[in-house]
């Protein structure tokens, strides 16, 4: 009887040693929804352990101790002991396995800098016509909204139909440690407005720097997107801005620093652009003191303003030069309506902000009759509303509008007066990272002359981001 009990212990260890050993190799990933496997293969042990001390007890119980069962059952606490280790080992392996894999989602490493590379591909298949003139083959008015370019005045065109990638952009980011905080780079570049080939036979474009920027904890130092812009107001458009009228938008170097509380203060890039008696546009290229922003966001919410000093020398005004001052106040935001839908908006007015606004729809101020600067006064704004069809569709619909007070009698009726923009879309995503869109644009702009043109567009797209 003895003997067949020993054996029975024996195969009874064995076959519970070998099914809680079996679990090791599967580790983290033996996870269920009640947790992981670490906690089943501890079980299993603790019942083999509970099995080693009734054989200890039975033994202590019995009148002459037996060596070998002694000897059995110091192996197979031992045995316990290194399964234990062995799962331990196990779930540390997959613990940085996981830990390893999780890391290479997120870009590559170079010595202490983790980078990144992401963008997007995009096709662009357009046509539109035009009311009052042909659009020019190599106007950038042909890749997107450019308010300003709507011809006036002239024949209307043809339905011009024209595809274009210059879109597309690649992100490249890097981010290196430095003591408690995180030191980072951002380069973009893109191919729009840029020179190339033709489109007869290579359609090549020189890429250009969208921006270029570093990081280091509030600190931005760099050419970014202006901070009197806030671009997560844009709509969700094919276009490349959609509702350009009526949106502040500027990229320029910068230095800006932003506090924890969301204040941001930057100094960017000074430009001035002036309208001469003709309408023409003057860079004097002179500027004296940066442009000053400040600005404050909060829960998708943001509020800016500019002030700016204009500056022209004696090389383009006479009497040794003028200055003026520019300023403007910018009310942005993004709004959820229901679970998935949303409203996003914009309102901006101002002197002197011609350049900022709708890709320099206007210049910042004209020459009065004493030689001297003049702030035209601008107002523009826009609304979007994104409806979510479904995980895979969704719609907007979006309107602009730019309104510019040119001193006629100092520039003439060439100058744009008022724009304005009406956008309506479809966008679906097959799979993640992929977007085909439809979009219908109107677009109207009218002179201080009087002379008006409009411009109608229907563009598909697909893009891939990565």
């Amino acid at each position: 009887m003895a003997k067949q009990a020993k054996a029975v212990w024996k195969t009874a260890f064995a076959a519970g040693l070998m099914s809680a050993s079996a679990l090791v190799p599967a580790g983290a990933m033996a996870q269920d929804a009640a947790g992981s496997s670490k906690g089943s293969i501890e079980d299993r042990l603790d019942r083999l352990e509970a099995m080693i001390g009734r054989l200890e007890a039975r033994m202590d119980a019995a009148e002459t101790p037996d060596a070998e069962n002694q000897a059995m059952a110091q192996e197979m606490r031992a045995a316990v002991e290194e399964t234990r280790v062995a799962a331990a080992q196990q779930q540390e392996l997959e613990a940085r396995l996981a830990a390893v894999e999780a890391k290479d989602t997120q870009g590559f490493r170079v010595g202490e800098t983790q980078f990144t590379i992401g963008g997007y591909l995009k096709l662009d298949a357009i046509t539109q016509r035009t009311s009052a003139g042909q659009i020019p083959g190599d106007s950038i008015n042909r890749d997107f909204l450019i308010p300003s370019l709507i011809p006036v005045g002239g024949d209307p065109s043809g339905w011009d139909t024209h595809f274009q990638a210059r879109q597309s952009r690649i992100i490249i980011k890097g981010e290196t440690p430095v003591g408690d905080q995180k030191l980072g780079g951002h380069l973009e570049l893109d191919f729009l407005v840029t020179d190339g080939g033709d489109q007869r036979v290579s359609n090549s474009y020189v890429p250009r720097m969208r921006q270029a920027f570093i990081t280091y904890g509030g600190w931005t130092f760099g050419q970014a997107w202006s901070t009197f812009q806030n671009v997560g107001a844009l709509p969700d458009s094919v276009d490349f801005v959609g509702t350009m009228p009526g949106t502040v938008f500027n990229r320029q170097p910068m230095i800006r620093y932003k506090t924890k509380s969301g204040i941001s203060i930057a100094v960017e890039q000074p430009e001035t652009t002036i309208t001469n008696a003709t309408g023409g546009r003057i860079l004097p290229s002179d500027d004296q003191i940066p442009d000053v922003v400040l600005r404050y966001d909060r829960g998708g919410f943001a509020v800016a303003g500019i002030l700016r000093q204009l500056h022209a020398s004696d090389r383009v005004l006479a009497d040794g030069g003028d200055s003026a001052f520019g300023y403007g106040v910018s009310v942005s935001g993004k709004i959820p309506l229901g679970e998935r839908d949303d409203l996003r908006f914009m309102a901006t007015a101002g002197e002197g902000l011609g350049r900022y606004m709708g890709a320099n729809i206007v210049n910042d101020a004209a020459i009065d009759t004493s030689g001297n600067l003049d702030p035209i006064a601008t107002y523009s704004g826009f609304a979007a509303f994104r409806h979510v069809w479904s995980d895979n569709l969704r719609s907007t619909i979006a309107g602009s509008y730019f309104k510019a007070d040119n001193p006629v009698d100092l520039t003439g009726g060439a100058p744009t007066d008022n724009v304005w923009n009406a956008l309506a879309n479809i966008i679906y995503s097959p799979v993640p990272k992929l977007d085909l869109g439809l979009e219908y644009m109107y677009a109207e702009r009218e002179n201080e002359a009087g002379d008006s043109g409009n411009l109608q567009k229907i563009q598909a797209s697909a893009k891939y981001s990565f």
